[in-house]
């Protein structure tokens, strides 16, 4: 099959399908990964949160440096399969390209916004209760409106023109949050992870998701060149390779972060392991009442995150897997790497680095390919113990630095400075007097999010809802909507720096009028 009627390679536009083949000397693929890696927003990275903002000491991994070890995660792990007992199952269920694979990962976090995951649910709460989109804000979501709609990098000016194999391995969630496909995969009995979790609200559509409606055309193009070797809920291998190896990334490389400044402390993370593993009977009898009622207490919170997962992932959850994954976890983390102060000493850098390059290689190494895998799986996964192993990694992670009270004392003020930019962007778009001289990026989005939803209220009215679930009509509506999803696009397209000091010019603190471009 050629390049031209090779679903996989087909893009968008019939004119870039012509781009880069008699160019370069390389394959489709290749050229989609340098596209992404040209991109404005690819380098806007850099200065977007991973977890806390680095304050320019380079000891922390931003969004650019986790996504380029992603990448090179992601291109291990596919390598790996093509060249093992896996290759033909993986042709069976729509290839596996390792370019692929490294294009998604370099492209997976580009439409995060400023302050990481904080920035991200704050958009979201703005977006549907303030502006009433339906869909939010989601950054896989934000991602692949940036490859398919946002960025102008692409020949024809309209995103990038990636092809349909990364476009659709770029979707970790490869479902709308409401209404796509049917039936949806948040009303499945056992949901993907993403789709639906223990105590969500029915009706409520997914919680996590990689495309708008205003995407649906280029998800569904994507989707089709898979079609029949897929279930419409279940990602591609190419994408299960990228949200695998983004797993792995962060489950290692932020402990590691952490370290090196001091805030992962070894007493907490020694307790709770140690404990657990010396009371595991007796903790596993507490009622859950009993168990919730202080878990500050070492070992409580372990026993608890046995316990859920057990409630949510039963298809590969093993008791004797988890205690053998603490133990392991213990030894090498708490007896190894955080058993010594990092002291910027060579030694102490070598510690570090064989701490990142052994996980790798083990979680690396546990990968397989399933050819009917769980719901809450995709067809990549983690061998039992690498799997249990990922889980109390990131369990560390969560408990002993996401949950600090000064972490939380930061991120609310990050907050702040979000919805305070959102509230002076869309005072400025209603100030009739004064919206001539917009920014011209905000400008540009606004006219194009209004010929969206004009389109869509056209010809897939149903797709235009509020967040309230009810049908948008009429004009006004149509420029409201189209008004906050400019708005959130702009603001989701600063670095954190950005937002700052566009804030500070907009609220009349800043010393002069010139400031950094603000345009992508």
């Amino acid at each position: 099959m050629d390049q031209e009627t090779d679903p996989r390679t087909a893009r968008r536009d019939p004119v870039a399908n012509v781009g880069g083949f008699t160019d370069l000397a390389t394959s489709p693929f290749r050229i989609d990964r340098d596209r992404i890696a040209a991109s404005p927003f690819f380098a806007r990275l850099g200065g977007v949160t991973q977890v806390v903002s680095a304050g320019g000491a380079g000891l922390l991994h931003n969004r650019l440096t986790h996504s380029l070890k992603v990448a090179q995660v992601a291109r291990a792990i596919a390598e790996r399969i093509t060249s093992g007992p896996d290759a033909g199952l993986a042709d069976k269920l729509g290839g596996c390209d390792p370019d692929v694979a490294e294009a998604a990962a370099l492209a997976h976090d580009l439409g995060h916004p400023p302050f990481g995951h904080l920035g991200e649910q704050t958009l979201d709460r703005i977006a549907r209760h303030r502006f009433g989109l339906a869909d939010g804000f989601e950054g896989n979501a934000q991602t692949f409106r940036i490859i398919t709609t946002t960025d102008v990098r692409g020949p024809s000016a309209i995103g990038l023109d990636l092809t349909a194999a990364v476009r659709a391995a770029v979707l970790k969630y490869p479902w709308l949050r409401l209404h796509h496909p049917a039936p949806h995969p948040s009303e499945l009995a056992v949901p993907p992870r993403g789709a639906g979790e223990p105590g969500d609200l029915p009706g409520t559509g997914a919680a996590k998701f990689s495309a708008y409606a205003t995407e649906l055309d280029d998800f569904e193009q994507a989707r089709a060149a898979f079609a029949g070797r897929v279930e419409g809920w279940q990602q591609t291998v190419e994408a299960s390779v990228m949200d695998t190896a983004d797993d792995i990334a962060y489950a290692i490389h932020d402990l590691q972060d952490f370290h090196r400044i001091g805030v992962l402390q070894h007493a907490p993370v020694a307790a709770e392991l140690g404990e657990w593993l010396e009371h595991a009977v007796e903790l596993a009898s507490l009622d859950d009442e009993t168990l919730h009622a202080d878990l500050r207490r070492p070992g409580r919170s372990l026993e608890r995150l046995r316990r859920r997962m057990h409630a949510k992932d039963a298809w590969i959850v093993d008791d004797d897997a988890f205690a053998a994954a603490v133990a392991r976890v213990r030894a090498e983390l708490v007896d190894g790497l955080l058993a010594g102060e990092f002291d910027g000493s060579i030694e102490a850098e070598q510690a570090t680095a064989a701490f990142s390059a052994n996980w790798t290689a083990r979680l690396v190494d546990g990968v397989f390919l399933l050819p009917s895998p769980s719901t809450r799986t995709g067809h990549v996964s983690l061998r039992p113990a690498q799997w249990h192993e990922v889980q109390v990694l990131k369990f560390v992670h969560r408990r002993f630095v996401l949950l600090r009270p000064d972490l939380a004392l930061h991120q609310r003020g990050q907050a702040g400075v979000v919805t305070s930019l959102v509230d002076a962007l869309d005072a400025w778009l209603l100030d009739r007097d004064e919206v001539s001289r917009l920014p011209r990026r905000l400008h540009d989005l606004v006219e194009l999010a209004r010929a969206e939803y004009a389109g869509l209220a056209r010809s897939a009215p149903e797709l235009l809802v509020g967040a309230t679930g009810e049908p948008v009509t009429g004009a006004d509506a149509v420029r409201g909507l189209a008004r906050g999803r400019a708005v959130v696009d702009f603001v989701a397209s600063l670095t954190d720096k950005q937002a700052v000091t566009l804030l500070d010019a907009l609220s009349g603190r800043a010393a002069q009028p010139w400031s950094d471009s603000f345009v992508l």
